[in-house]
């Protein structure tokens, strides 16, 4: 039998990047139930300076960055007394993310974190992901980078979070395929005409999870498993025909590993992000917390449905971005990305996203890339012709 890892006696060292958003702010709550057990490196938001200074003031790292220059006089002033670094800035946080630590949470939502997430991987950090985006825009590109430093990917995500748990990585070939499962978003039963009219309080308003209004439109459009298959696909060693998705309404098993001799192996849980959240932060142990405990008893039947691709097109086109060269991912984030802001703006109707996608990613199905730097490049040009052809189309 093989023995666990010792527990970690002395503080694990923490940088959280995204500190003011749903995941860093559940990341600090789940520090502060152990203060003991962890020390705050860095913190780093963008825009939320007010939010960035109270938590800095709480938890003391040694060095605060705000994204958004324009307020870093006002971080410095109010952190100055507390002997607490700032910075602002985009490199700051890329610099922020490089710092020598036992993890890195990366919570930065969006393309954007491509950057400061390679850093934090080229000092071979562990890295807690809740950013799909990364590995959807650079999957390649990111796990040779790991390979290189001896960086540890620990994905945030509930699906890929729970596949990491019971997924055999000595025995890959042992496992016939896996299973994300999905919500359905608040129109699981909605008719395609009424989604098509959906407003954003409706799309943000999830059933199961509480989490940031880009993410819950993407629950919504499905988008959000769209870009989990391609994750899955980059994160473990499999095929994407053996990348599969399920509809489970009450969001209680958060995925399925299906093995040759016919176990199905699956992790369960309430819907709550801290739940995978406190796994990335204590691994390779687990840590005693507050988190929701499950009944299954009195959650009663659980249920499964087969994913509707004409409602929710984004699980058919996705097949057709993994079929293609790697940039097709590329321009499938970033049109979505600009889609979701026009919808969230009220300047693109919600059944306009998943087809302002695939028109799209014609121009990029061939496209391949060599360097993070031509990543940027084509996810620049392809959110610049999404608002294009919205801007047509109006």
């Amino acid at each position: 039998m093989q023995l666990a890892p010792a527990p970690q006696t002395a503080p694990k060292r923490l940088s959280i990047l995204g500190a003011t958003g749903s995941i860093g702010c559940s990341t600090l709550a789940l520090v502060q139930e152990h203060p003991e057990q962890f020390c705050i490196e860095a913190l780093t938001a963008q825009d939320n300076v007010d939010k960035l200074i109270e938590q800095a003031v709480t938890f003391r790292p040694a060095l605060a960055v705000i994204g958004n220059e324009a307020h870093y006089q006002t971080l410095k002033d109010a952190l100055s007394p507390y002997g607490i670094t700032c910075a602002a800035g985009a490199e700051a946080i890329c610099e922020a993310a490089q710092r020598p630590v036992d993890t890195v949470m990366m919570a930065i939502v969006g393309a954007v974190s491509l950057r400061p997430t390679f850093c934090a991987i080229e000092a071979g950090s562990s890295i807690a992901f809740a950013s799909k985006e990364c590995l959807v825009c650079a999957g390649e590109l990111m796990m040779e980078a790991c390979r290189k430093s001896g960086a540890t990917l620990l994905p945030v995500d509930s699906e890929h979070n729970a596949i990491f748990q019971v997924f055999d990585f000595e025995q890959p070939d042992a496992i016939e395929k896996i299973t994300l499962t999905a919500s359905g978003g608040p129109f699981r039963s909605w008719t395609a005409e009424a989604m098509a009219k959906a407003t954003p309080e409706q799309a943000v308003a999830h059933p199961n999870w509480s989490m940031g209004a880009k993410i819950s439109v993407d629950s919504a459009t499905m988008m959000n498993k769209a870009l989990e298959v391609i994750e899955a696909y980059h994160l473990f060693p499999l095929r994407s025909e053996q990348i599969e998705v399920v509809v489970h309404p009450e969001s209680i098993i958060h995925s399925f590993v299906h093995y040759r001799d016919g176990s199905v192996l699956a992790q369960l849980g309430m819907p709550d992000m801290r739940i995978p959240i406190a796994h990335t932060l204590s691994w390779p142990q687990r840590m005693k917390t507050q988190n929701p405990a499950l009944s299954l008893t009195e959650m009663g039947a659980l249920t499964f449905e087969a994913p509707d691709a004409e409602r929710f097109p984004a699980l058919r086109i996705v097949r057709d971005v993994l079929a293609a060269k790697p940039g097709a991912a590329i321009a499938f984030n970033a049109a979505n990305e600009v889609a979701v802001e026009a919808f969230l703006a009220g300047t693109l109707p919600f059944g306009r996203i998943a087809p302002l996608v695939e028109a799209i990613l014609p121009h990029y199905l061939d496209k391949s890339v060599s360097s993070l730097d031509e990543v940027v490049y084509l996810n620049d040009q392809a959110r610049q012709e999404a608002k294009q052809h919205i801007h047509s189309s109006s």
